[in-house]
């Protein structure tokens, strides 16, 4: 029986609880469109990525072309022969794919670049954000960018604060 009382009083305590508390969302793909060294990373890391991507192709065309020339000779090849060609198109072959790892793979150069480049950027969102939280008293703030969001009051968008907060003109880009 006294389950069915408690249960009841803590539901009405968590909505007065979750009533008091002040909400904002802000939307941080859109603050990072009004930092020009965001757009400036975010075109070298695509230079990189194209360069090694272009790299990492030719590597799989020699592989392609070497199986290619294989079973055009392979009527033709000794038993010995066979082996020593397939053990060099699977060479290559690993070559192409631990370079391509080595590139793009988890913890690879391309994520090494990124926090190198984009990280302090968010760094320096995150702290505008927070002076910002502090600033309005706003208990919770939620990514717009990252978030479903059903309904939001547009009195509960921060975004123009934090961009304004980071030293960046509002409304410069098209959302």
């Amino acid at each position: 029986m006294k389950k069915y009382i408690i249960l009841p009083i803590l539901t009405v305590m968590l909505c007065i609880t979750a009533k008091a508390q002040r909400l904002a969302y802000v939307d941080s793909e859109y603050v990072l469109q009004h930092i020009p060294e965001y757009s400036s990373a975010q075109k070298q890391l695509n230079a990189l990525a194209e360069k090694w991507q272009s790299d990492i192709d030719s590597k799989f065309a020699e592989v392609d072309k070497m199986q290619k020339d294989f079973i055009a000779d392979q009527v033709l090849l000794t038993d010995v022969m066979k082996k020593k060609r397939e053990n060099d198109i699977l060479l290559k072959e690993k070559e192409a794919k631990d370079l391509q790892q080595s590139k793009f793979g988890y913890e690879g150069e391309l994520y090494k670049q990124k926090l190198r480049l984009i990280k302090p950027i968010q760094d320096k969102v995150a702290k505008a954000v927070e002076e910002y939280a502090g600033r309005e008293s706003i208990d919770i703030i939620i990514d717009k960018s990252s978030v479903t969001l059903l309904f939001a009051r547009p009195t509960f968008d921060g975004t123009n604060d934090v961009i304004v907060k980071l030293g960046y003109k509002p409304g410069a880009f098209a959302k």
